[in-house]
């Protein structure tokens, strides 16, 4: 599935729990009940429940897809029967470590020692050799590492929409309340109260949507770098390997 179409099924699903919570959960609620006061913060809260819907089922698609990119098994462990069966000039067996990982790390490396293995008959210098396997990992790596990265310019989109959205709705319940303050005589209490019940619940919305964004795309990012990192090292080191071996 395209991640644009994921993006906009998940915008389409969010929207519609989001309506029903506001109307058929907040709207019905006792208006002594805190649900109702949630419910005076106007149609926004319904786009700040999308973002904040939207934010929860891109952390869980990124928590699973980053566990499928750290395959199966300890990477540590992996890498060292990598190099172990390389240092013996067992390419097959460092193969079979790659297809038991099926990791993004493993999947990068089994590229390059594929295409080491196709060249292995062939006559040309291995300076040349080592370069299209450097190549092959390269192109592997450019394939990959898009994948780790999926989703998490939706997360920081969506910190920095919150947080307007909720500025937004502070402004025009305080716009509210101050219509209520300005009108002649006694001012209206209940429509003052209003108005700041509705500046400070999409206030608070704004503010919870765009921490749970912030935090999870500096934490993801941060795994993603981390990935990225071990997957240049691991690169790096097999490709030295096979330089090495006569």
């Amino acid at each position: 599935m395209k991640n644009s179409v994921f993006v906009t099924i998940v915008m389409v699903i969010a929207f519609a729990i989001g309506s029903y919570i506001y109307y058929g959960i907040f709207g019905t609620a006792e208006h002594t009940s805190i649900l109702h006061h949630l419910y005076q913060g106007g149609p926004l809260v319904i786009v700040l429940i999308v973002l904040t819907l939207m934010n929860i089922t891109f952390v869980f698609e990124r928590i699973f897809s980053l566990n499928k990119a750290a395959g199966r098994g300890s990477v540590t462990k992996y890498l060292k029967n990598l190099q172990t069966s390389l240092a013996n000039g067992d390419v097959e067996q460092a193969i079979e470590h790659c297809d038991r990982q099926r990791g993004s790390v493993a999947n990068i490396i089994r590229q390059g020692l594929e295409k080491y293995q196709s060249l292995k008959s062939s006559n040309a210098p291995l300076e040349e050799k080592m370069k299209d396997v450097q190549k092959a990992v390269e192109e592997a790596t450019m394939l990959e590492v898009p994948l780790l990265e999926k989703n998490l310019i939706a997360l920081s989109t969506i910190a920095s929409i919150a947080t307007m959205v909720g500025l937004l709705g502070t402004t025009i319940g305080m716009i509210r309340a101050f219509q209520a303050l300005a009108r002649a005589g006694a001012p209206d209490a209940i429509q003052l109260s209003i108005g700041i019940s509705e500046a400070l619940v999409n206030t608070a919305g704004g503010l919870i949507a765009a921490i749970i964004g912030i935090v999870a795309y500096n934490f993801f990012v941060n795994k993603v770098d981390s990935f990225t990192y071990m997957i240049e090292e691991a690169s790096f080191n097999v490709v030295q390997t096979l330089s090495n071996k006569k």
